[in-house]
């Protein structure tokens, strides 16, 4: 018993104050708008202005909120400049109608171009909305909806917000949303009827006022008046009969009829189809009361052409394919490849390629064997490998060949135009291969010029950069990378051919290697530097050759018959280019590239000029000083001029001398592979300065390391006594021990400090590994140039401030991306596609010039209005057509949907025939033989009507409070969207 009774009072107590999820969902909303500051009455800020709603910065803020397990995001939507301008104002009276019920009235932002829906639909410029969550399902139950509504009219009360809160309901394609504004006494409901089809009875105007009368319920008589505003939107679609956006091709061109074709040398530029797809024209009757305007199913007096305003918008069509694009784009793809030469060009041209070599190393081969029974003339590299050239060219049938033929030569003749002029010998000694010195001046003074600074690309009238073009060009339309492979090998002959027979490299600015221009370019110009420095010495050779001709001719005699054989097989040696270039380096001698300077003094018998006598490469005096040991005067020798080197060549022997250490003996060995230069110079100062010692180099060669001081001697005179500085006396000094080794050499018989030979094999052997990827590589900072210039080139013609403004950005965005030796290739790609962007904008500017006839050879009144109109389009979302359907871009308009009608009435050959558009035809004439039947404008493609009013609901003794209703009549949809405003005072 005691056991029952124990048990009997055990009781569950059950806590009625534990919130439940809804509350729990209530007071997050709550605290949310609190968070905002969405709290109060916000009703003192000014109407907005005209057009506020288009040109003013909308902004938005989200947060999640939870309804148990359901996620929702909750976003404020506002426009700033509205909101931010009347903080801090005094607080309304009660009785302000809160801020989203004054917007539903007013008209001054009626049918923004771009914004949010319910911006369009309710004319609100402040509101919240509550949606489901990513991959969460749509709320569809009915009561699912009303709870929701439920929480959110609960958090408005609470909070005393007057902003307008809404909550999308249904699928999200329908944009349903449904919504509530409270405010002292009143309140709006926002409500949304979405339809597939428009019901026939509600097909006009009459039928909406219907609509909007029976909701609002007013029993006023008579009812005040229904404010109306009609929008309808017109398509026009057929572009076809007007401008085609490329030049017709010319099929008698060397590209056979390329749609947008150019010759060598030039980047295409444009669209390859429409680029706009259609354009929207909007007729607006934006001031209308009931009773003014008849629409019914019987008739309507809502004329396009009578509308007082017109807008016009253009939608562009997706990513047309556009010509500079493409090309660069294949470009891009070509240097991302990873195929070899043998790869890309398969095994039958690969085999030749060994047949050559094979010439080349048993040319290679005999030249090195002691007992040679041919000809050395015969045994030349050169001669070698011009027999391979031909034995590639006699086996390649046409049709194997990577690149077509005339094609092939027409490139060359492109790249190397001095070819196509025969040259007698004095001409080709006297070219020069760089542009005349007022014109580089000019062209310095460019800043289009100067762009591959930035770029690190090459000059634009350079041969580096007309290869970028070309193979640009060859790659887009005569076989992609093989035919890049073929043009590559015919490149690299060419530059083994100028060579060896002396001709230097047209395009290429003298002097030592750019670094500030791409690698390419710098192996080009070292090249170009070989082949300068081995037609002086051939020079030098021919002149000393043809000096001692005359000394045996002048000397007469039986010597000089005997020897005539000898000397005219040296003079044969030494006109045998090959010979002498492709000689041993060890036994190349510089020979100075001018000897009017030196001095021969004639040799006496004194002793005393035997030091004179001496003398040997000799420039000129030295600021009038003397020898320190003698009274000779102190002379500057000639010397050899340092080696240039590229970018790459430094980066080597930096990475060389780096690899030395800091030990002694590394450091003694950097000092000495730096020395070279040093030790040369000092040859030629004891060649030229018989009998100096180390003061009188350094007082010529380093001026500040030679100290002088005035002194007192024995005698008590004043004296300026020299010494060297003390670093020079540092034990082990570098200068020191150079000096003692360096012998008595004039530079002429120095062995060269840029042995031409040697690297110019060295390049030619770099160009001729690369792979058709990395000459693309190499060229690609000179197709972003050429595309850049193209796009500047274009824009100029078109004056597009968005486009310019883009230009200048993409210049010094392209120096950081192709400065860097690791490219980042996916920001390049990148990159190209901004380019590409601005090809598409020029192009869209160019078609809408085209259409609303705005040319720069016929200039009118109504010129400046049309480009005008035509640059307000690439840059707005919507332009107002100035005069509506009277002014002369509305003319046009109206022209256009006229052509456009009457060619929807025939078949496509009909209307080929009918394309050509009547320029004579003004807005009221009519097409000749044109059946009156066929309206000027086709269907509208959308109708928007917007009915307002200022009603008392829901008793007649109410506030008068605003009510709205927008409708939108589209083929496949049909919605109302409206809010209804009730005084709550007394209901």
């Amino acid at each position: 018993m005691a056991a029952d009774s124990d048990e009997s009072e055990v009781f569950e107590i059950t806590d009625f104050t534990t919130a439940s999820e809804w509350e729990r969902f209530v007071s997050r909303v709550e605290e949310v708008l609190n968070d905002w500051k969405l709290t109060g009455n916000s009703a003192s800020r000014l109407s907005p202005e005209k057009g506020s709603y288009t040109s003013g910065t909308w902004c938005e803020k989200s947060q999640d909120i939870n309804f148990a397990d359901f996620k929702f995001y909750i976003t404020h939507h506002f426009l700033k400049d509205e909101c931010e301008q009347d903080e801090g104002t005094d607080t309304p009276k009660e009785d302000v109608l809160p801020l989203a019920m004054q917007d539903l009235l007013c008209m001054n932002n009626d049918f923004p171009p771009r914004a949010h829906c319910l911006v369009r639909w309710y004319g609100l410029r402040e509101f919240v909305v509550i949606s489901p969550g990513t991959n969460c399902e749509a709320i569809i139950s009915e009561s699912k909806c009303n709870l929701l509504l439920s929480s959110v009219s609960i958090s408005l009360a609470n909070c005393g917000s007057q902003v307008p809160m809404f909550v999308q309901i249904q699928q999200k394609w329908r944009r349903m949303y449904a919504g509530e504004c409270q405010g002292s006494g009143v309140r709006t409901d926002f409500e949304i009827v979405q339809l597939r089809k428009v019901p026939s009875q509600y097909n006009h105007l009459s039928g909406l006022l219907d609509i909007f009368k029976s909701k609002i319920g007013c029993t006023l008589f008579p009812l005040p008046p229904v404010n109306i505003a009609i929008r309808f939107t017109y398509i026009l679609q057929d572009w076809q009969q007007y401008s085609w956006p490329q030049q017709p091709p010319d099929f008698d061109t060397l590209l056979g009829g390329e749609v947008g074709g150019v010759e060598f040398g030039k980047l295409p530029f444009g669209a390859c189809e429409e680029p706009i797809s259609e354009l929207h024209l909007a007729t607006t009757w934006p001031y209308l009361t009931e009773g003014i305007v008849v629409d019914n199913d019987v008739y309507s007096d809502l004329d396009p052409l009578q509308a007082p305003h017109w807008s016009v918008r253009v939608k562009t069509a997706e990513n047309p394919q556009c010509l500079l694009g493409d090309f660069l784009t294949e470009f891009f793809k070509l240097c991302c490849k990873k195929e070899s030469t043998e790869e890309v060009l398969g095994r039958g041209l690969s085999e030749e390629e060994g047949k050559e070599n094979s010439d080349i190393s048993s040319a290679l081969s005999k030249l090195t064997e002691p007992t040679a029974t041919v000809p050395i003339t015969k045994l030349s590299v050169s001669n070698m490998v011009h027999t391979a050239r031909k034995h590639i060219r006699r086996h390649r049938r046409i049709d194997e060949s990577p690149l077509n033929t005339d094609v092939l030569n027409s490139v060359l003749l492109y790249l190397f135009p001095d070819a196509a002029v025969e040259k007698s010998s004095e001409n080709i000694k006297s070219k020069t291969a760089q542009p005349n010195s007022s014109e580089t001046t000019e062209q310095d003074k460019n800043s289009d010029y100067n762009l591959f600074l930035q770029l690190k690309s090459a000059p634009s009238d350079s041969l580096t950069y007309r290869l970028a073009l070309c193979v640009c060009l060859v790659n887009y339309n005569y076989g992609g990378p093989r035919a890049v492979a073929h043009l590559w090998q015919e490149f690299v002959l060419e530059l083994r051919y100028r060579l060896e027979n002396n001709y230097l490299i047209y395009g290429l600015a003298g002097g030592p290697p750019d670094l500030r221009c791409c690698l390419l370019h710098q192996k080009l110009q070292m090249l170009n530097c070989c082949i300068e420095r081995k037609r002086a010495r051939d020079e030098v050779r021919k002149t000393l050759d043809s000096s001692k001709d005359r000394e045996r001719r002048v000397s007469g005699g039986s010597q000089n018959s005997r020897q005539a054989p000898e000397s005219a097989a040296s003079t044969t040696t030494s006109q045998g280019k090959s010979w002498d270039s492709w000689s041993d380096s060890e036994d190349e001698f510089f020979e100075c590239l001018s000897d009017q300077g030196e001095i021969e003094a004639p040799q006496t018998d004194g002793g005393k000029d035997v030091s004179k006598s001496k003398a040997e490469g000799r420039l000129h005096p030295y600021n009038n000083m003397t020898l320190l040991n003698s009274t000779e005067p102190l002379y500057v020798p000639v010397t050899q001029e340092p080696a240039p080197m590229t970018e790459d060549l430094l980066e080597e022997q930096s990475e060389v001398l780096a690899k030395l250490g800091t030990s002694a003996e590394g450091t003694h060995l950097r000092a000495r592979m730096q020395s070279a230069c040093l030790l040369s110079d000092m040859e030629s100062f004891k060649a030229a300065n018989p009998g100096c010692v180390l003061e009188d180099f350094v007082r010529w060669y380093s001026p500040r390391d030679y100290v002088e001081e005035e002194v007192v001697d024995e005698k008590g005179n004043t004296v300026v006594k020299g010494e060297l500085s003390p670093r020079m006396k540092i034990p082990g000094n570098m200068w020191v021990e150079a000096w003692e080794t360096a012998r008595v050499t004039p530079a002429r018989r120095q062995r060269r400090l840029f042995d031409d030979t040697k690297e110019a094999e060295k390049v030619l052997h770099y160009l001729a590994m690369q792979k058709p990827a990395d000459v693309a590589c190499h060229l690609l900072p000179c197709m972003i140039h050429a595309a850049i210039l193209k796009l500047k080139e274009e824009e100029s013609v078109e004056d597009i401030p968005s486009v310019k403004k883009n230009i200048q950005q993409t210049i010094s965005q392209a120096s950081k991306l192709l400065h860097p030796p690791n490219r980042d290739y996916k920001k390049l790609e990148d990159f190209i596609n901004q380019l590409m962007v601005m090809e598409i904008a020029i192009t869209r500017a160019r078609s809408l010039k085209a259409k609303f006839s705005v040319s720069e050879d016929e200039k009118g009144e109504d010129t400046d209005e049309l480009e005008k109109f035509v640059s307000s389009l690439l840059e707005e979302p919507e332009v107002a057509v100035i005069g509506a359907g009277q002014g002369p871009a509305g003319s046009i308009i109206h022209r256009l949907f006229i052509n456009s009608q009457r060619l929807a009435d025939f078949t496509s050959d009909e209307a080929a025939l009918l394309a050509p558009m009547d320029e004579d035809l003004g807005p009221d004439r009519k097409l000749p033989g044109r059946s009156s039947k066929v309206a000027d404008f086709p269907p509208p493609a959308g109708r928007e009507i917007l009915l307002r009013t200022c009603v008392p609901r829901p008793a007649p003794y109410s506030k008068a409070l605003p009510q709205r209703l927008f409708c939108v009549m589209m083929r496949d949809e049909f919605r109302l969207a409206g809010a209804f405003s009730t005084d709550t005072s007394f209901f």
